[in-house]
């Protein structure tokens, strides 16, 4: 299959707005969506253009390079708007795509269950409805049928915006019986006194693989952004608890993930909402890790899973150099004053460290159940009950912006 030539660009308006000079993760988006990017334009700007977004000389430019490596694409780091993106197309002679369509895009290609493709298709539609602005030829007036008296009949583009909005209320009904039904599986889990513990992490930071790891299951992992989209439950046996805990694999998060997508993928994401614990796998050789964190730390926040107990698990240890390597498997991270968080240091791909965060998860589960009978007694400390088996996790302290933190270096 021939891979579709594409040029990418990315604006930097400045320390407000989130900006990736290397255009790296946009080009593993684009490869993920299967396009050959041919080249990459860097612009700065105080602010967009309102017509052509990167202004009228650099989208000369733009255009020159689409020429001259014969691209039949251009895709922009940051979003779009309906007006931008159709003038870009005529300026161009290209088709002309943003990061938000980029992910949904690459929604779309690995979505496998009923559920995923419910919420993808709603994503797409929603994301739709708001380019329905003069962009096609067929959007012209049409003349009324039988029962118009003759008059005008409903423009094309209405005909469209209605029928999407028809089929965008269908799939909201759909989803929340498919909510519904997962809000029932999850309320059985918690009569039976099931621990729920919930992998997140940034997209591509090893989450299924340590999933399949910890569970020796085999759900789809691959060294791609969004491998997996569709939530995977098992059972986990803690030897060291002498307990089983459940144990599921989310949809990963990225930098600027659409709000609307955020949304759609509710019912998957209340998986984490609900959990008792999260493991928060970092892929600790990137070089941006602490955005990535903040980005899932984001996320979290607006799905209401920001107070839920984290556990960081520094994943992909093995592609670290000589000098970064741990000098013990655990220590805590003190992400927010005078809360340490305690962090594992892994390797899934090799199963180093699953021991230690096997003893981790254990020691969360106990102490949440020995709050649980405790609150059969008395009151509870806000937060106390389930905070204190983590954060009494021996080992270095380290801060936020110390990394390679000290038990890491040589």
């Amino acid at each position: 299959m021939q891979l579709a030539r594409a040029v990418l660009v990315g604006v930097d308006l400045g320390p407000a707005s989130s900006f990736d000079p290397t255009l790296d993760e946009l080009a593993l988006l684009a490869e993920s969506a299967g396009d050959e990017v041919v080249a990459r334009v860097i612009a700065r700007r105080k602010a967009p253009d309102a017509a052509l977004f990167v202004g009228s000389g650099k989208a000369d430019e733009i255009k020159l390079l689409v020429d001259m490596h014969q691209a039949q694409g251009v895709i922009f780091d940051q979003a779009l708007s309906p007006a931008q993106q159709r003038n870009l197309e005529r300026h161009l002679g290209v088709a002309v795509a943003d990061r938000t369509a980029l992910i949904l895009e690459i929604f779309a290609q690995r979505a496998q269950s009923h559920e995923g493709k419910l919420q993808v298709e709603l994503a797409r539609l929603q994301y739709l409805s708001t380019r329905l602005v003069r962009r096609w030829s067929h959007l012209e007036r049409q003349r009324g049928g039988i029962g118009t008296r003759g008059g005008p009949g409903e423009a094309q583009i209405e005909l469209d915006r209605r029928m999407i909005g028809e089929r965008i209320k269908a799939l909201k009904v759909r989803l929340d019986k498919v909510k519904r039904q997962r809000g029932t599986q999850r309320r059985a889990r918690a009569r039976s006194g099931t621990f729920r513990v919930s992998l997140v992490g940034y997209t591509n930071a090893g989450k299924s693989t340590l999933f399949n790891a910890l569970v020796k299951a085999r759900a789809y992992a691959a060294n791609q952004l969004f491998a997996t989209l569709d939530t995977t439950t098992r059972s986990m046996f803690l030897e060291q608890a002498g307990r089983a805990v459940s144990l599921s694999d989310t949809v990963g998060f990225i930098r600027d993930l659409p709000h609307k997508l955020v949304e759609a993928f509710e019912a998957t994401l209340q998986e984490a909402a609900d959990a008792d614990l999260l493991l928060h796998v970092v892929d600790a050789a990137s070089p941006v890790l602490q955005e990535q964190m903040e980005e899932v730390d984001r996320v979290l926040a607006e799905i209401g899973a920001a107070g839920i107990p984290q556990l960081l698990v520094y994943n992909k240890v093995d592609a670290l150099p000589e000098s970064q390597q741990p000098r013990q498997a655990v220590d805590a991270l003190e992400r927010v004053p005078g809360v340490r968080t305690p962090r594992v240091f892994v390797s899934a791909l090799q199963g180093q460290g699953l021991d230690a965060l096997r003893d981790l998860i254990a020691q969360a589960a106990a102490g949440a159940e020995a709050a649980a009978d405790g609150a059969d007694t008395a009151e509870q400390d806000d937060g106390v009950a389930h905070d204190a088996p983590l954060s009494s996790t021996p080992g270095a302290e380290a801060r936020d912006d110390d990394f390679p933190p000290r038990s890491m270096q040589a």
